[in-house]
C-alpha cells in the first residue's frame, strides 16, 4: 500500500493521519514552523534555568515532591530517573498500531512548541516511526491524569537506550534497536523527560484508531440495515426527506439519505410498493433515528479527539512571559505554567458515551437479524432461520445467538469511567481513567463489527429466498456480492464461525463501504 507522508506541525493531525502512520507506515516529517516553535520554547527553558526561581519539573521534583529543589548538576539524572521510575506498567502489550499511534500523537503534541524540549527529541521520535522501531509498552498503568504516564514512560525509555523494542518482528534491547536504525540514544536535559511522559497520547491514539473503525462499522450498519429492509419486503418510506426535515438532527438525516441511496433502483422495493403492510417494525422503521443518534455520538467524540490530537497536554507548559497571569514561574521572556491539560476527562466521558452508542447500534442490528430469522416475525417468503429445509437444518439460527451475546457484552462496556484513585501523596487526587475508557471503546467497536457482520451474512442469505430476477438496490447489491465472495449461500448446515469472521473482517477493514462507494460512485458520509 502506497501512503503519502504525514507532516507533523502540531496543528493539523487527524484521526485519518494517525491511522495512516499507525497502520500503513506512512512516513512522518516535521514542518519547518514547528521546528522554529520548538527552538523558541527551548530557549525559554534556558532563560528559566539561568534564574534562581523554583520551576516545577525543571529544577524541582515531581508530584508531591514538587517542593524539593534539584541541583543543576543533577537535572539530567532527574529526567532519566523520572522515565525509569514511571515505566511501571503491566498487562498485555500494546499492539504495533497502538504503539505507533502513541508515538505519532506524542510527537505532534511536542511539535506545538509548548513543551520546552530540543529538536533532537523530535528527531529521534521521527526516527522510531520511519525506521520501524517500536517500543514494548504494557497496556495497563495509566490513570488518565497526569496523563498516560506509565505507558508513555515505557515508550520514552527506548529513546534513552533502555527497555526493549520490536524491529521487523524481532525483539531486542533498546540500545540494539536504535543502533540498527542508525539512531543515537538521547541524553535527556531539563524538562524533557517530563515532557515525554506527561500527556493524554495513549488515550488519544487508541481513541483515534478506534474512531476510524467505529465510523466504518456505522456505515456498514447502514448498508446491512438497507439490505435487511429489502429482504424483509419492508419500505424505505420512513427515510423520506420530509420526515427528517421536521426533526432536523444531522445524523438522522445522513442515515436516512444513506438508506435511500443504497436502495436506489431496487426492483425488490418496487415489487411490493403497494402491499397491505401499514408500518414496519421499529428496528427497520426507526433505523435513521437510531443510527443517526449513534452517528451524532461518534461526531461528538470525533470533535474531542480532533482537538486533543493538536493540543499541548503536558505539564508544565512553556509560554512567552506576556501570555500568562500571576503565579507563573520564569523571566520576562519566558513563563513556565503548571496546569492540568493532561487530564483525560474530556475524552473519558465521550468515549463512554460512544461505547454506549455502539451498544445501541449492535442492539438494533441484532433485532433486524432476528426479524430475518424468527419464524414468529419473519415474512412468509423467508424460511425459518433462513434454512433451506428448516427442521432438518438449523440454518443461521446460532449466529443470532452470538450476536445477542455480544450485545450483552457491549452494554457493560459503555459504563462511564467514574472510578477515582488518589495518588502521589494525594497531590493527584482526581483522575479520569481515560485509557480504560479508550480500551472499552476499542473493544466495543470490535464486537459491534461482528454483530453487523452477522446481519450482513443473514441479509445475504435472505436474498436467496427472493425472486432472482428482481434486482437489489445498487448499494445493497454491491454489499451482497461482496459477502458472497467470502461466504457461499447456506445450502445445508455447516459450521458458520469462519463465515461470520470473514464478513466481520469485511466490515472492520472498510471493504463493505468501499464496495458500496464504487457502486454508487460516491462514498457514504
Amino acid at each position: 500500500m502506497t501512503t503519502e507522508g504525514v507532516v507533523i506541525d502540531g496543528e493539523s493531525l487527524t484521526p485519518a493521519g494517525v491511522d495512516a502512520v499507525a497502520r500503513h507506515d506512512a512516513p512522518v516529517s516535521i514542518a519547518a514552523g514547528a521546528r522554529e516553535a520548538v527552538r523558541e520554547s527551548r530557549a525559554r527553558i534556558a532563560d528559566v534555568l539561568g534564574g534562581d526561581e523554583a520551576v516545577y519539573g525543571v529544577n524541582t521534583g515531581f508530584g508531591s515532591m514538587s517542593d524539593t529543589r534539584i541541583d543543576a548538576a543533577d537535572r539530567e539524572a532527574l529526567q532519566a530517573n523520572l522515565v525509569r521510575s514511571h515505566a511501571a506498567g503491566a498487562g498485555s502489550e500494546l499492539d504495533t498500531a497502538a504503539v505507533r499511534a502513541l508515538l505519532v500523537t506524542r510527537l505532534n503534541a511536542l511539535a506545538k512548541g509548548y513543551s520546552g524540549i530540543r529538536e533532537r527529541v523530535l528527531d529521534v521520535l521521527v526516527g522510531l516511526l520511519n525506521e520501524g522501531v517500536h517500543p514494548v509498552v504494557p497496556s495497563r498503568g495509566s490513570l488518565g491524569a497526569s496523563g498516560d504516564l506509565a505507558p508513555l514512560a515505557h515508550m520514552s525509555r527506548v529513546l534513552i537506550g533502555e527497555g526493549q523494542a520490536d524491529v521487523a518482528g524481532e525483539r531486542m534491547p533498546a540500545a540494539e534497536a536504535l543502533a540498527a536504525a542508525d539512531l543515537e540514544p538521547v541524553t535527556l536535559q531539563a524538562k524533557e523527560g517530563l515532557a515525554l511522559i506527561n500527556g493524554t497520547q495513549l488515550t488519544t491514539g487508541v481513541a483515534a484508531l478506534a474512531l476510524v473503525d467505529a465510523e466504518r462499522v456505522l456505515r456498514s450498519a447502514d448498508t446491512a440495515g438497507a439490505l435487511t429492509t429489502e429482504v424483509t419486503m419492508s419500505t424505505t418510506a420512513s427515510c423520506a426527506p420530509a420526515i427528517h426535515e421536521v426533526r432536523p438532527h444531522d445524523g438522522q438525516a445522513v442515515s436516512a439519505r444513506h438508506i435511500r441511496n443504497l436502495t436506489a433502483g431496487s426492483e425488490v422495493l418496487d415489487h411490493h410498493r403497494d402491499c397491505d403492510r401499514v408500518q414496519d417494525a421499529y428496528s427497520i422503521r426507526c433505523l435513521p433515528q437510531v443510527h443517526g443518534a449513534v452517528r451524532d455520538a461518534l461526531d461528538h467524540l470525533r470533535a474531542a479527539v480532533a482537538t486533543e490530537l493538536n493540543s499541548a497536554t503536558d505539564n508544565p507548559l512553556v509560554f512567552a512571559g506576556d501570555r500568562v497571569g500571576p503565579r507563573a514561574s520564569g523571566t520576562d521572556r519566558a513563563a513556565v505554567v503548571s496546569g492540568g491539560n493532561f487530564h483525560g476527562e474530556v475524552l473519558a466521558l465521550r468515549l463512554g458515551y460512544a461505547a454506549s452508542a455502539l451498544a445501541e447500534l449492535a442492539a438494533i442490528s441484532e433485532r433486524r437479524t432476528d426479524r430475518l430469522l424468527n419464524p414468529e416475525t419473519q415474512e412468509p417468503h423467508l424460511e425459518p432461520f433462513l434454512a433451506p429445509d428448516s427442521g432438518l437444518h438449523s440454518g443461521l439460527m446460532i449466529p443470532q445467538y452470538t450476536a445477542a451475546s455480544l450485545v450483552n457484552d457491549l452494554r457493560s462496556l459503555g459504563q462511564p469511567t467514574l472510578d477515582n484513585a488518589s495518588v502521589s501523596g494525594a497531590q493527584e487526587d482526581h483522575v479520569s481513567m481515560s485509557a480504560g475508557a479508550a480500551y472499552n471503546f476499542r473493544e466495543a467497536v470490535e464486537k459491534a463489527a461482528t454483530v453487523v457482520g452477522v446481519e450482513l451474512l443473514c441479509g445475504a442469505q435472505g436474498r436467496e429466498f427472493l425472486d432472482p430476477d428482481l434486482a437489489l438496490g445498487a448499494g445493497t447489491a454491491a454489499a451482497y456480492d461482496l459477502v458472497r465472495e467470502v461466504s457461499e449461500p447456506v445450502a445445508g448446515d455447516r459450521a458458520l464461525a469462519d463465515d461470520m469472521a470473514a464478513v466481520g473482517d469485511l466490515v472492520r477493514a472498510g471493504l463493505v463501504e468501499d464496495a458500496v462507494a464504487r457502486a454508487l460512485d460516491a462514498p457514504l458520509a
